[in-house]
C-alpha cells in the first residue's frame, strides 16, 4: 500500500518538473528554498540573541538592553521579509504548477471523447469536474506545503541540532557501580521523544486518510445532486418531484454529516494527542536543564537558549506529528487523482477494430460492420451498406436494438465493434442528438456550435427564419442559458438551423425531431432537402411519418441481424 502511494505520488508529481517549464519551475523552487534556508539562519542568530539578552537581564546590564532590542528588531524585520516572500513565491509556483496540470488534465479529458467514454464505460469515476478543479489545486498546494516545510525543518534540525548538542553538555548516569556519560543528552532525548510521537500520531490518526477521501466524495455527490436538479428543473417541476428530490438531498447530505462526525471525532483524538505532545515539549527542556541551572553551571541566558533550541529541534523532529492531518488530506487527494488518471488512461487506450477510412469514392460505405455492447452481446454483425451521396436512410427497430449505438459507432465514439466505415476525403459530417447541446453564452455562439461564432450576419438571420425561429433574430447577442429558455422543440429547430450554417455532406439525426409535431417535422426535413439537396441524411426514429422523408430503411433486429429495403 505504501509503495503504491509513493508510486502514485511520483506519477502525479514528476510531470511538471520534467515539462517545458521545468527550468523556470526549478529556479523558482530553488529561490523559495534559499529564502527558507536564510530564515533558518536568522532563527539561529535569534537563538544566540536569547543567550546574550537574558544574561544581560540577569546581570542588570541596562546599558546593553536597548542595543540588544535594536538588534532583535533588525533580525525580526529581516525574518518577516523573508517569511512573507517565501510564502508569496511559493504561491506563485503553486499557480504555475496548477495551471500546467489543469491544462494537461483538461486536454486528456477532452481528447478522443474520453469525457464521454468515462461516463459510459467507467461509471464509478465520480465528479471528474471536482477532480480537475479542486483535487489538482489541493495536490499542488499540499505538496508544496509539505515539501518546503520538510526541507525547512530538515535545515532547522541540522542547525539547531548542533546548537542543542553543544548547550546540553554531558549527562552522567550511575548504573551498577559504573558511571555512563551521555554527550548531547538533550538532543538524544529530543530524538527519542519525536520517534515515539511519530509512531503514536500514526496510530491515532491513520483513519483520517480514508475519512478525508470519503468526505470529498460525499461532498461532491451532494453538490452534483443539486446541480442535476438545476439542469432538469422543468422536468422535475412537471412531475411535482420536489418531495423525492428533497429526500435525495437529505440522504446525500446525511452521508456528508455522518462522515464528518467520524472525521470530527478522529480529528479530536488527533488534536488531543498533538496538542498534548506540543505542550509537554515546552516544559521538558526546562525540567531537564534545571539541574544545571540551579547548580550554577548554566546561566539564565543559557537556559533560555537551550529551551529555544530544544523547541526548534523538537519541531523539526516532530514534523510528521504536526503535519499528519495535512498528509492524510494529501493521501486522499492522490488516491482520487491517480484513480481518475488511471481510468482516463484505460478508456483512452481502448481501441476498436473499426477502421475509419477516407477515399475518393463519394459513397458512405459500411463494410462488414459489427457492433456490440461492453458485455459482449452483439447488436449488429456483418453489415454491408453503400449509400451514394445525397442518400436518405432511416434506421428502424425496436427499443434497445442498437439504433443509437450504431450512430455512435459511425461517429467514432463507440469502441466496441469491428469492420470498416469509409467516406469521401474531406467530407463534413454533423450529428444531431435528440436533445441538442447549447453552450452557455450568446445565442450566436449556440447557433454556430461547434464552429466559431463568426460569419455573415444576414446568413445567420436567414437560417433562423427558415427554421421558423424568426422571434430570435434580434436576440443573437443576448447571453443566457438557452437550453433553459428555449423549449425542446425550439432547440431541435435551432439544430436544423445549425445544419444550414455548417452545410455538412452527411447529417445523422438521432430522433432529432421527437419534440416536433408531424407537420413541423415534415417542414424541417423538406427544408434540408431544398437547401442542401446533395447532403446525405441518416435518421433514427420511431414515427411512421419518417418513412416519407427517406429512400431506404435499415431495420435492426437486435440480435445481430439486419436488412435494407427501399421505402415504399
Amino acid at each position: 500500500m505504501k509503495r503504491k502511494f509513493l508510486s502514485d505520488f511520483w506519477q502525479l508529481f514528476r510531470g511538471y518538473w520534467r515539462s517545458e517549464e521545468k527550468w523556470k519551475a526549478r529556479g523558482l523552487l530553488a529561490f523559495v528554498i534559499v529564502l527558507n534556508f536564510a530564515s533558518v539562519y536568522l532563527l539561529v542568530r535569534l537563538n544566540s540573541w536569547y543567550n546574550v539578552f537574558y544574561n544581560a537581564l540577569q546581570q542588570y546590564q541596562s546599558e546593553s538592553f536597548w542595543p540588544l532590542i535594536g538588534e532583535f528588531t533588525g533580525l525580526a524585520f529581516l525574518y518577516i521579509i523573508l517569511a512573507v516572500y517565501a510564502i508569496y513565491l511559493r504561491q506563485m509556483l503553486q499557480i504555475k504548477w496548477r495551471t500546467w496540470m489543469t491544462d494537461r488534465y483538461i486536454g486528456r479529458w477532452m481528447k478522443d471523447q474520453v469525457y464521454y467514454r468515462l461516463q459510459v464505460l467507467k461509471s464509478d469515476t465520480d465528479n471528474p469536474d471536482q477532480r480537475i478543479s479542486e483535487d489538482i489545486n489541493q495536490f499542488v498546494s499540499l505538496t508544496l506545503q509539505l515539501l518546503l516545510g520538510f526541507l525547512k525543518q530538515l535545515t532547522t534540525l541540522g542547525a539547531f541540532g548542533v546548537v542543542l548538542w553543544n548547550l546540553s553538555g554531558a549527562f552522567t548516569v550511575p548504573f551498577g557501580g559504573h558511571e555512563f556519560v551521555i554527550y548531547g543528552y538533550m538532543f538524544w532525548f529530543s530524538l527519542l521523544y519525536a520517534v515515539l510521537g511519530t509512531v503514536g500520531v500514526h496510530f491515532v490518526g491513520r483513519r483520517l486518510i480514508g475519512l478525508n477521501f470519503d468526505q470529498q466524495r460525499f461532498e461532491a455527490d451532494f453538490r452534483f445532486d443539486m446541480m442535476r436538479v438545476r439542469e432538469n428543473s422543468e422536468s422535475i417541476a412537471f412531475y411535482r418531484g420536489e418531495q423525492p428530490e428533497s429526500v435525495g438531498f437529505a440522504e446525500r447530505f446525511a452521508r456528508v454529516i455522518e462522515n464528518y462526525w467520524h472525521l470530527m471525532r478522529q480529528t479530536k483524538l488527533l488534536n488531543f494527542y498533538v496538542n498534548g505532545y506540543g505542550q509537554l515539549a515546552i516544559i521538558v527542556p526546562l525540567v531537564m536543564a534545571a539541574p544545571q541551572y540551579f547548580a550554577g553551571t548554566m546561566t539564565l541566558g543559557g537556559l533560555m537558549q537551550t529551551a529555544s533550541a530544544f523547541g526548534r529541534v523538537q519541531d523539526a523532529l516532530s514534523y510528521f506529528v504536526t503535519a499528519y492531518d495535512t498528509i492524510a488530506q494529501l493521501a486522499a487527494v492522490i488516491h482520487r487523482l491517480s484513480g481518475f488518471t488511471h481510468h482516463m488512461d484505460e478508456v483512452a487506450a481502448l481501441k476498436s477494430d473499426i477502421v475509419y477510412a477516407q477515399g475518393d469514392d463519394p459513397e458512405l460505405v459500411l463494410q462488414d460492420l459489427a457492433v456490440s455492447l461492453p458485455d459482449g452481446r452483439t447488436l449488429l454483425r456483418d453489415c454491408n451498406v453503400a449509400l451514394p451521396a445525397g442518400s436518405r436512410l432511416l434506421i428502424t427497430g425496436a427499443s434497445g436494438c442498437g439504433k443509437s449505438t450504431l450512430l455512435r459507432t459511425m461517429a467514432g465514439i463507440w469502441p466496441y465493434g469491428s469492420g470498416k466505415l469509409s467516406v469521401r476525403k474531406g467530407s463534413r459530417v454533423l450529428f444531431l442528438p435528440q436533445r441538442p447541446y447549447l453552450p452557455l453564452g450568446s445565442l450566436r455562439r449556440a447557433l454556430y456550435y461547434p464552429l466559431s461564432a463568426s460569419g455573415p450576419e444576414e446568413r445567420l438571420r436567414e437560417a433562423l427564419r427558415k427554421a421558423d425561429l424568426a422571434q430570435l433574430v434580434d436576440r443573437l447577442d443576448d447571453i443566457d442559458d438557452w437550453s433553459r429558455i428555449l423549449s425542446l422543440g425550439e432547440q431541435q429547430r435551432l439544430a436544423f438551423a445549425r445544419v444550414l450554417l455548417v452545410r455538412p455532406d452527411w447529417v445523422f439525426l438521432d430522433e432529432a425531431t421527437s419534440a416536433l409535431d408531424e407537420p413541423r417535422e415534415q417542414e424541417m426535413y423538406e427544408l434540408l432537402r431544398r437547401e442542401l439537396p446533395q447532403m446525405g441524411i441518416i435518421s433514427v426514429g420511431h414515427r411512421s411519418t419518417l418513412f416519407a422523408q427517406h429512400q431506404e430503411e435499415l431495420h435492426l433486429a437486435g440480435d445481430g441481424n439486419w436488412c435494407v429495403a427501399p421505402v415504399t
